[in-house]
């Protein structure tokens, strides 16, 4: 396709690409379907080269078996979560030479070694960017409250501070999002910050990038991030290009290239949008007209998002700079992140905020830790929706502790799925939760995409992270901490209303659960934590 600066269907929105049109040879001639072939290509080259070792050294196969071995009493040493380790002794067994070269691939992670690299030097640089306020590291109610401890905590992955003087606004779905994300796009006067997972053409994107044609024209610095997995849905791989026909800045994170590599293991999951520093939203809502219920994929999509304003900004400014200087040889940070300290005294700025971000690079589980904080801190209640329930054994044991110790544990997962195997998973491990006292509840007008804990009417988290082993171990992630803002009895409302038109979860109920999901659910626990 030539160039096209502007392309409406005739609803007026405006698209880039024109709407894809079906069919084999679409399919045959398709950048994906020629990614694919050479994928597979290089897959039968390296058997080849297998085979032919086999011929002419016919001791490789002793050699492989000791390697095995070694790569046994290495995983039996290594760090990992025991429920991965029993994954990969499963593969091992049923596979032992393959399984064991996956392994080693997989630890050593070849193919994303400069992207870890590049992201250590991004975080360490930026350490101390943004500055903490001492008055509130000390205050009393936070620290008897263990805020401040895990504040200490997440902060040895990252430049994470603890704010005051931030407005707190919540979205209990993708259309009253979209409604006000409208309304403050339309407010910039400096830059627009986007970094998302899912952008797909349609009415959402298409208001969207309406107005950010118009503000890049009036010299507002417009930056775009999708993850590169679009291309294989959403997007053209040459996308970013016609952003920039619009005076867009816009970069696709690790875009699929016909190579093997452990790095596509690694997917930006985070939905950020910062607009001139002041306004910033953060949820589960993707930029995809499913999001908004304008395309109905699985029933109705519940999902939710949280708006702050205010000084805690500057931190998902910090994480979509260091997300966007991956590929760029002289970062910027200073002259996006020095702004004045916001004063106000709205109602909507009481509490404390703490957005953070997880980083599957490193060693930390941030995701995982924090919500196992909230679960064993509780005191009254924990209420969580989450579309995916694919726990470690750490997890599980902290969500049932919960439950065992008289807390009201109750949790939302959609009723219609969107992934049948994840469903299947999930709902293998209903029987044990629910006999520990988790109450489970389903959806039932459809799929439920929120990430949302609330606690003791107290502490909340809105964010990107799903209790599943992608979010918790293998994605980049963000959520917003909030403790004793003015959002959270509007979090509780929603769950309540959520609840109202969910199905429960009981003993009966699993005894009556179809064939298929308990056996699939029960053949996929071994490879989960590929999940």
């Amino acid at each position: 396709m030539k160039k096209n600066k502007k392309i409406k269907n005739d609803d007026g929105i405006l698209r880039l690409i024109p709407q894809r049109k079906k069919g084999i040879l679409k399919l045959v001639f398709s950048r994906l379907f020629i990614i694919v072939i050479l994928i597979l290509l290089q897959i039968s080259i390296l058997l080849s080269i297998y085979e032919f070792f086999l011929d002419f050294f016919p001791h490789i196969n002793l050699f492989l078996s000791v390697f095995s071995i070694v790569m046994i009493f290495y995983l039996f040493n290594d760090k990992m979560d025991y429920s991965a380790k029993l994954t990969w002794l499963g593969i091992i067994m049923l596979f032992p030479i393959p399984g064991t070269i996956m392994l080693f691939l997989t630890k050593y992670d070849f193919g994303h070694y400069t992207l870890k690299k590049r992201m250590e030097f991004l975080i360490k640089s930026t350490k101390r960017k943004l500055p903490y306020n001492k008055k509130i590291m000390n205050d009393k109610e936070l620290k008897q409250t263990g805020i401040i401890d895990l504040s200490h905590y997440i902060n040895r992955t990252g430049c994470f501070p603890i704010y005051d003087k931030t407005e707190t606004e919540y979205f209990p779905c993708g259309e009253s999002k979209f409604a006000s994300l409208l309304e403050e796009l339309e407010k910039a006067e400096h830059f627009i910050f986007m970094e998302y997972f899912i952008i797909a053409e349609g009415y959402m994107w298409g208001k969207i990038l309406e107005i950010l044609r118009r503000k890049a024209k009036q010299g507002v610095d417009v930056r775009v991030i999708y993850d590169g997995m679009c291309e294989m849905s959403t997007l053209t791989h040459d996308y970013p290009k016609r952003m920039a026909e619009l005076g867009i800045k816009c970069k696709a994170f690790a875009p699929i290239a016909p190579f093997l590599s452990t790095h596509y293991n690694y997917r930006d999951h985070r939905k950020i949008l910062v607009i001139d520093g002041k306004v910033a939203y953060n949820g589960g809502i993707n930029l995809a007209d499913e999001y908004i219920n304008k395309l109905e994929r699985f029933g109705h999509w519940k999902d939710a998002a949280v708006m702050i304003k205010g000084n805690a900004v500057q931190s998902f400014t910090l994480m979509f700079l260091q997300m966007w200087n991956i590929d760029e040889k002289e970062p910027e940070w200073d002259k996006w992140l020095a702004l004045p300290e916001n004063n106000s005294k709205n109602k909507k700025a009481e509490g404390y905020v703490m957005p953070y971000a997880d980083c599957p690079l490193d060693e930390e589980k941030v995701g995982e830790n924090v919500y196992m904080d909230i679960f064993n801190r509780a005191t009254k209640y924990i209420h969580v929706m989450t579309p995916y329930l694919i726990l470690d054994g750490e997890l599980e044991t902290a969500i049932k502790f919960a439950a065992e110790r008289g807390i009201d544990v109750k949790l939302i997962l959609p009723g219609i799925p969107d992934k049948k195997t994840a469903y299947a998973l999930a709902k293998n491990h209903y029987k044990e939760l629910i006999r520990s006292g988790v109450k489970i509840y389903e959806y039932s007008p459809g799929f439920v995409h929120s990430k949302v804990f609330v606690c003791d009417d107290e502490k909340a988290v809105v964010g990107t992270i799903n209790l599943d082993y992608r979010s918790l171990y293998h994605h980049f992630e963000c959520a917003t901490y909030m403790y004793k803002t003015s959002c959270i009895p509007a979090i509780e409302a929603d769950f309540q209303q959520t609840l109202r038109d969910c199905r429960q979860v009981t003993p009966e109920t699993i005894k009556k659960e179809k064939l298929y999901y308990k056996i699939t659910g029960q053949i996929l626990k071994l490879v989960a934590p590929l999940f």
